[in-house]
């Protein structure tokens, strides 16, 4: 049957069917033609597959994320960062990591921080002098924070696929987190200095004190969301209902920019943004159960221990090989049908599955602005009106720090670990 189910999955994604509609399909045509069980069962795998409280945190962290930005708060996290950041060289680069790492505690996805961050800053800098596929690269590169930064719904997926829990995984996302954003903050400076970008980036900032007053409603969202969490007050789930109650009354009667018109729009982007993810999760999850059965994963553990005699072995290759499958795959749909398979092999090399959540995160976001299939690259060039060829260039590079900040977080678990160790363990 594993040879069906994946002839068939591959067929399917060369013919361009959505991911979640190829598992679904996929499953079936080995469940009818290659198994002896009822074609009943994969409608009884899907309900299962979405029957999980956990899952409601999804949906409802993309409807925050995106009433948060409809009621302007891009706009002020800009102001806020731009005041911090934006008197050096090259500040506008600098204002452009700082903002996506707070917008992303707000939204929790990388394709909504790409849209509401780009549609300011790729012109901003534009206008200072950055090539505008420079200015692109930057913005794609900085949004894959969105999946790093809690809440993640990236992580979210990863625990409810292996059972971890996701309060753990967002407070070790925090280290990673920071890890990317400083690793391409020092990049971006030394870029700005060799070739001469960004001397004119200061012109027209606010005091700090001023910007923070203008976003500190912004600012207080993940603070309670992530105070609620680790205080013990509620659940992450839970959270992502406190979210979107606290982003309608901060729009609505603090800001007073969110208009019904706005709030519809919010409801249906997040709907549409909440279908694509839950059918993933359904397919996802009928396939795993399908391989699962046919006893593949004990054979891959099997070969994987005969082949890498140690950890550091083991994790260059789970590093290569996410690093393939992040370029062509959703990550949302990656991380649902390999997880539940390398997570269980990882515990018996001695990772800890906080860690090996994070590894997986974290390879997959760079496979977010990578080519072919990098859905930020592909946000920040309809943003910036370019093809993609004009941002590979000044990618390249970035795609190495990240790169470089993957090894780290893989090879020292404490980047990862080190706040879990001091607030749960």
């Amino acid at each position: 049957m594993n040879a069906a189910l994946a002839f068939s999955l591959l067929i399917l994604f060369a013919a361009a069917v959505p991911i979640g509609v190829s598992l679904v399909l996929a499953s079936a045509f080995g469940i009818q033609f290659f198994s002896t069980v009822p074609l009943l069962l994969a409608v009884q795998r899907i309900f299962a597959s979405l029957d999980s409280f956990p899952l409601l945190a999804v949906p409802l962290f993309i409807l925050s994320g995106n009433l948060m930005a409809a009621a302007g708060i891009s706009e002020r996290l800009v102001e806020l960062a731009k005041s911090m950041v934006g008197g050096i060289q090259g500040g506008l680069a600098c204002t452009c990591v700082v903002t996506c790492m707070i917008f992303a505690s707000v939204s929790g996805s990388s394709v909504a921080t790409t849209f509401a961050i780009g549609v300011i800053l790729i012109p901003a800098m534009v206008r200072h002098g950055y090539p505008v596929g420079t200015a692109a690269a930057i913005q794609a590169s900085s949004a894959e924070l969105g999946v790093l930064i809690p809440p993640s719904i990236p992580l979210i997926l990863y625990g409810v696929a292996t059972e971890t829990s996701i309060g753990q995984l967002f407070l070790a996302g925090i280290g990673p987190g920071i890890l990317v954003a400083s690793a391409l903050f020092i990049y971006l400076i030394i870029l700005c200095r060799v070739k001469g970008y960004g001397k004119m980036d200061g012109d027209g900032r606010k005091p700090f004190f001023e910007a923070l007053v203008h976003a500190f409603w912004a600012l207080l969202m993940p603070v309670i969301v992530l105070g609620g969490i680790y205080g013990g007050i509620f659940t992450p789930t839970e959270a992502s209902s406190i979210a979107v109650v606290y982003a309608l009354f901060v729009g609505l009667f603090v800001y007073r920019s969110l208009t019904f018109a706005k709030i519809y729009t919010a409801l249906r982007t997040s709907a549409i943004s909440s279908t694509v993810i839950m059918i993933i999760i359904a397919g996802a999850g009928l396939f795993s159960f399908l391989v699962t059965r046919s006893g593949l994963p004990a054979i891959i553990a099997e070969w994987v221990q005969q082949v890498f005699t140690d950890r550091i072995s083991f994790l260059m290759a789970v590093n290569v090989f996410l690093f393939i499958v992040g370029m062509f795959v959703e990550t949302s749909a990656a991380i649902l049908v390999l997880a539940p398979l390398l997570a269980p092999i990882a515990i018996a090399y001695g990772v800890d599955p906080v860690h090996f959540g994070l590894i997986i995160v974290v390879n997959l976001a760079l496979g977010m602005f990578t080519p072919p299939v990098g859905v930020n690259l592909f946000a920040a060039c309809a943003v910036a009106k370019i093809s993609i060829q004009k941002i590979i260039p000044a990618l390249v590079p970035m795609v190495l720090v990240v790169m470089g900040c993957v090894l780290l977080v893989t090879y020292v678990p404490f980047i990862s670990l080190g706040l879990v160790e001091l607030f749960y363990r």
